[in-house]
């Protein structure tokens, strides 16, 4: 009986013995995958860093990162190691996501990640105060974040054809600098107040939305020169808009205006307009050019026809003025 006993307890002894060998060879063995693991990681990470390195150029003087039609869905950690990039150009990469350690590269002055797949726009982009152009078009960006406002420096912002964007926070005002801005075919119904207080802005595109009408405070954009409204649902213009003295360029094609106000008779800095493709009232013909040359330079639905126009209607006893916006669209400003 002793003996069994004996023969027991040395058994046990032995199967703990074979447990602790075990478990600690399996630690060991995971000890040594997670080691592999690390060391796979930092490898590729420097692959990474390398195939970076080589798409880092000089132009102007100015340090660049240019990668185009190759496949980076995410950017490493590594790439910290650029932080001396001054530009990003970033085209059709296929790239889902901005790094949310985008704000450690204080030196950027052109962010360009058009043609790409991004949803959205990280927080930390507030931290490129020293960023002068962002260049996010063609992708699938929806919201606009207010921390975009503190790049105090930024001049360019091209949001266009991401196609669900439909506001924009008011702090974006605060872009003192910014004079270019392109909003085209997103969702946008009326232009944001935010764009209508930027002080510094001499270009806007909106065209592609679904603008209805512009709203009387349209004036508050003193320093615009250019305005793109093409395809939208614009049925009529405000009276203000005649005060809108550094106009140059206004394009209002593919819309739904049924007349050209008597007002922009006054807008005399205009040099060029587009009113083609809207179905207006009146069929205007213009008078014969005195030569060729000038006939063949000729807008059919520009500034010469506009002023035809008036005139036609006024002779037809049918003077339109500009119209007055509703009490929704002055509600719509804010």
């Amino acid at each position: 009986m002793s003996e069994n006993v004996v023969s027991t307890g040395a058994v046990n002894a032995v199967k703990e013995v074979w447990e602790k060998r075990i478990k600690k060879l399996n630690e060991d063995l995971k000890r040594e995958k997670e080691f592999q693991q690390k060391l796979v990681r930092i490898w590729e990470e420097r692959v990474c860093l390398t195939k970076l390195r080589e798409k880092v150029t000089k132009e102007d003087g100015r340090v660049i990162l240019k990668i185009e039609k190759e496949e980076w869905k995410t950017l490493p950690s590594s790439l910290l190691k650029l932080n001396q990039l001054q530009e990003w150009q970033l085209h059709r990469i296929g790239l889902l996501k901005i790094p949310e350690f985008i704000g450690r590269f204080q030196n950027l002055i052109v962010l360009d990640l058009s043609r790409n797949t991004i949803t959205e726009i990280p927080r930390g982009i507030g931290l490129l105060t020293r960023l002068q152009e962002l260049i996010l078009s063609y992708n699938r960006i929806k919201t606009v974040p207010m921390e975009l406002s503190y790049c105090a420096s930024l001049e360019k912002l091209e949001l266009a054809v991401n196609r669900d964007i439909s506001d924009l926070p008011q702090e974006l005002s605060n872009l003192l600098k910014l004079t270019h801005l392109d909003l085209s075919m997103n969702l946008f119904t009326t232009i944001p107040p935010a764009v209508l207080n930027m002080p510094a802005l001499e270009w806007l595109d909106m065209g592609s939305n679904r603008l209805e009408q512009l709203p009387d405070t349209i004036e508050r954009m003193q320093n615009l020169h250019t305005l793109w409204l093409q395809r939208n649902e614009i049925t009529c213009l405000p009276e203000t808009i005649s005060s809108m003295k550094n106009l140059s360029t206004l394009v209002l094609s593919n819309n739904k205006l049924q007349d050209i106000p008597v007002c922009m008779e006054k807008m005399t800095n205009l040099r060029f307009v587009n009113f083609r493709d809207n179905p207006l009232k009146l069929e205007v013909t213009l008078p014969p050019s005195e030569n060729i040359e000038e006939e063949e330079e000729r807008e059919l639905f520009g500034l010469q026809f506009m002023h035809t126009y008036i005139q036609e209607s006024r002779r037809a006893g049918n003077q339109v003025n500009c119209s007055t916006t509703s009490p929704n669209s002055t509600d719509a400003d804010g």
